[in-house]
């Protein structure tokens, strides 16, 4: 007579998780936000720090590379540090998505549609 209510309590069990997953998906990305990486070019003569989330913050230039003659050495050094923390910024996002993922038991590969 009772038959299907044990699916119904699987299914309640199952939207409490998925609320529970959207609400550490929130926080994560809150938290990104606040997580700095920083890239580096020309053996640390430019560094660009930004977001986990992909946002530049800052812009650091030593004074010794602006040189007139350089000008596309330092844009070139420039792009790089900027590319070298964005990527930073993506590996560090997928590093917190996977401790997430993992305390949820989601496999260590579950790729989030963001």
């Amino acid at each position: 007579m009772f038959k299907g209510l044990g699916q119904i309590g699987d299914m309640a069990k199952m939207m409490k998780q998925a609320q529970e997953m959207q609400t550490k998906m929130a926080q994560m990305q809150d938290d990104l936000q606040d997580i700095l990486v920083v890239g580096e070019s020309g053996a640390g003569l430019v560094k660009a720090t930004a977001t986990a989330k992909g946002d530049l913050k800052g812009l650091e230039i030593d004074p010794s590379i602006f040189v007139a003659s350089e000008k596309e050495v330092v844009e070139d050094l420039i792009l790089a540090a900027i590319k070298e923390a964005q990527t930073k910024a993506g590996e560090r996002a997928q590093q917190e998505m996977g401790k997430l993922t993992e305390g949820l038991g989601l496999p260590a590969d579950f790729k989030m549609p963001f």
